[in-house]
């Protein structure tokens, strides 16, 4: 999808490169980029104009060894050298977090950024996926989450906050509370990447605390906070041990001469910096304001520089994508291919007030036909929103909106520890091998591929229905539901699931579900579990800073 978007975009008449979309529009014409999340106030120009004069110096010659610009970052953030390794983008640095520290399982609500479970399932880990109610905002339960985790035996969790793509965020003493009750698992990850753009606490950030724990990890992006993508440039902060592993396997030249020059560059223009964060928080109010309006279009709470929003019911979002590129230059992120969402929603990057006027025209065109106020088609039997495999819209149907409320009525007529099916015509409907009983414990993808070669491919991502949502995890619904909805439910809807079989005693093998659980492999619709990791064996870590050197503030940006 990204190489036939940028060719829609290069065929207009400027044909802008990618990394100019950000900064187009204004004038009207130009395409602009709701898609990729930036800060479309940093660098200013004047500082684009100095790296322009700098070009041939930055490309020609070497850069510092890593080593060298992560001091200097670290001088910038008042954070102990020790206690910081950077990376050529946060995506480097989930990459060796996977490798050299998910040793069988990792857990992570869902939706969120795709390599959070697309990584370790890579390498053959098992990754269990907790999925985020729409019925609650999206919002992260920390005490169910928890409950989930301990359930499983899930050994590496991973929060990312604000998360990627509705937004939602959590206050730092929830974290810690988090951290403190989880202190026996291999590892936890708090994934800052957005936190630069929240402004719902003075001092958000954990970095401070995950630097006394043993097994916290805090990521941070910096390519996202500049608006610099094209710059790879990450870092991550954990206790020196911690924190000494992955620097020790990192590469010397990791980093590029374009990143050193920025970090060099930062100290004298922390102010700009500053400011421009305090212009996306107020452009992301007034940019939900305006969205708000839209009939039938849902907007949730974001701390992030983008909003997550639904489209009214009987948009398709593929539609909605490729209409507004076409007919409007606008390029918005559908999210039908993100794990635990649909093709209904819309993640939209939060940009100046001239941009958002042409994305909201651009919409209610779109979405009405003409303009605001025109009736929003609704379907009388309900949509089905493709997101990309079956197992995935069996996830979204079970666990939000109407389908969230029909199976808590359900199971409080079904036996105990049983969750009940997801109701009619809502979401993708279940394939017919998810509906037969008898199963129990779904067989490993890998046996499945050995006797049905051909016949079934449906049968290796699918996992009893009982699995996925169990009732003790559910939020209470706001309304019962009412005795006609039930007289219309098939039969073949009330039949209670098998209860699966215990799990084995041991670590659970990768690609094997946790517990009776749905693996990634199941849900990305993979017959076999990756290879294993190769066995890496990482290189002493550096000693313990100063106690006198940890930082007092989290990081830049915190002020206003």
């Amino acid at each position: 999808m990204a190489g036939s978007v940028t060719s829609l975009f290069r065929s207009g008449a400027h044909s802008p490169s990618m990394a100019a979309l950000t900064r187009e529009g204004g004038d009207g014409t130009g395409p602009v980029d709701f898609c990729i999340p930036c800060n479309p106030y940093f660098p200013t120009p004047a500082m684009m104009e100095t790296m322009a004069a700098r070009l041939k110096d930055i490309v020609t010659f070497y850069p510092s060894s890593a080593d060298t610009i992560t001091a200097e970052l670290c001088q910038l953030l008042q954070l102990p050298p020790q206690a910081v390794a950077m990376g050529n983008g946060s995506t480097e640095l989930i990459t060796w977090i996977d490798h050299l520290l998910v040793r069988e399982s990792l857990a992570i609500p869902v939706p969120t950024f795709g390599r959070w479970t697309d990584q370790p399932m890579e390498t053959g880990k098992r990754v269990d996926m907790f999925p985020l109610q729409e019925s609650n905002g999206f919002a992260l339960d920390l005490a169910q989450y928890a409950d989930f985790i301990r359930k499983r035996g899930t050994k590496v969790a991973v929060i990312c906050n604000p998360n990627n793509p509705d937004g939602g965020f959590l206050h730092k003493q929830q974290l810690v509370q988090f951290m403190d009750a989880m202190a026996d698992l291999d590892l936890i990850v708090i994934d800052e990447s957005f936190l630069e753009f929240a402004d719902a606490e003075a001092e958000p950030s954990v970095v401070q605390e995950a630097m006394l724990r043993p097994n916290v990890i805090v990521l941070r992006s910096l390519g996202k906070n500049f608006g610099l993508h094209g710059i790879r440039f990450g870092y991550m902060v954990a206790n020196p041990s911690l924190a000494g592993k992955v620097r020790s396997m990192l590469p010397k030249w990791n980093l590029n001469a374009f990143a050193e020059y920025v970090v060099f560059m930062l100290k004298e223009h922390g102010t700009e910096y500053a400011q421009s964060l305090l212009q996306v928080r107020r452009d992301r109010l007034e940019m939900a304001s305006q969205l708000s309006l839209l009939p039938g279009l849902t907007v949730y709470p974001s701390q992030g520089n983008f909003l997550f929003v639904r489209l009214p019911v009987g948009a398709e979002g593929t539609v909605v994508r490729d209409r507004m590129l076409t007919e409007h230059r606008i390029l918005v992120r559908e999210c039908g291919n993100k794990i635990g969402s649909s093709s209904r929603f819309l993640r939209l990057v939060v940009r100046p007030e001239v941009d958002v006027r042409r994305l909201v025209s651009a919409m209610e065109q779109v979405l009405y036909g003409t303009r605001r106020g025109a009736a929003v088609p609704e379907l009388s039997t309900g949509t089905s929103y493709s997101s990309g495999t079956a197992a995935v819209d069996r996830l979204v149907s079970e666990t939000n909106g109407a389908g969230m409320q029909l199976a808590q009525a359900v199971g409080a007529m079904s036996a105990p520890g049983l969750a009940a099916a997801p109701a009619a015509g809502v979401g993708m409907p279940l394939p017919v091998a998810a509906q037969q009983g008898g199963a129990g414990m779904p067989m490993p993808a890998a046996a499945m591929q050995m006797q049905q070669p051909q016949q079934q491919p449906m049968m290796a991502q699918m996992a009893p229905v009982a699995q996925m949502a169990p009732v003790t995890q559910m939020p209470q619904a706001p309304a019962p539901m009412q005795a006609p909805a039930m007289a219309q439910m098939p039969m073949q809807m009330q039949m209670p699931t098998p209860v699966p079989a215990p799990a084995p005693a041991g670590p659970t093998p990768p690609g094997v579900p946790a517990r009776g659980g749905l693996t990634a492999a199941q849900v990305r619709g993979m017959t076999a579990p990756a290879p294993p990791a190769p066995n890496l064996a990482p290189a002493p870590a550096t000693g313990w800073p100063n106690a006198q050197s940890w930082p007092n503030a989290a990081g830049m940006g915190q002020a206003g």
